[in-house]
């Protein structure tokens, strides 16, 4: 006989159904990992950017003891040791916190964040960080300290800055003077031109007179 409908059983008889469980390794810790912010850029990837545009046209690195009379365009970075002395017209030189420079130095700008025993002279700017160590006189009509900065030596500022508006005063003169030599070359080409149209015409005067005379 089968019977449609409720039974008697009561409910709480039934067998739980059994859930079916999680996987082991979703119980593992998750590694999240964090991009670095936009803005913060390596000192080595900073240094391969100025490699590759060519602002950066030399590298002294740690460890390394260079000799003699260095000579550079663009930029110099010196992280490890330079002995000798250092110049360039136009060239910006950097000594970071390992570096150690042991020579005269003339250059444009500079910016020392290491050690340098002897005479800087930086024809536009000169920055000394917090942890620069001179020991030297510095000449230039710039000059950034930093606190913690360490400069054994005098400081001349007024003679570089007029030695850089001499240098402007006669790049400019030198401008403006050189149409004027033209205008002053194309005056003696008429004088000569009226000049010699007045020594024609009085030999065709002359020439005249003695026909006359005949």
């Amino acid at each position: 006989m089968i019977r449609m409908g409720r039974g008697n059983k009561p409910e709480g008889d039934y067998p739980e159904q059994q859930q079916p469980t999680t996987p082991a390794y979703n119980n593992y810790p998750t590694q999240t990992t964090t991009a670095p912010a936009g803005g913060a850029i390596s000192e080595s990837d900073s240094m391969a950017r100025d490699i590759k545009e060519g602002r950066l046209s030399g590298f002294v690195g740690h460890g390394t003891t260079l000799t003699g009379e260095t000579e550079f365009h663009a930029m110099l970075r010196v992280d490890g040791s330079l002995v000798g002395t250092v110049s360039s017209e136009a060239g910006t030189l950097i000594i970071g916190t390992n570096g150690q420079v042991d020579a005269n130095i003339s250059v444009a700008a500079a910016m020392v964040n290491g050690s340098v025993n002897g005479d800087i002279v930086a024809s536009e700017k000169l920055q000394l960080g917090r942890t620069a160590r001179v020991m030297g006189n510095i000449q230039t009509p710039r000059l950034i300290v930093e606190e913690g900065a360490i400069l054994e030596g005098s400081c001349s500022m007024l003679k570089a800055r007029e030695t850089q508006e001499e240098e402007a005063v006669s790049a400019a003169t030198q401008y403006t003077a050189s149409p004027t030599t033209v205008v002053d070359d194309e005056d003696d080409d008429d004088d000569q031109a009226e000049l010699y149209m007045t020594d024609k015409d009085d030999d065709d005067e002359e020439e005249t007179a003695e026909a006359a005379t005949v």
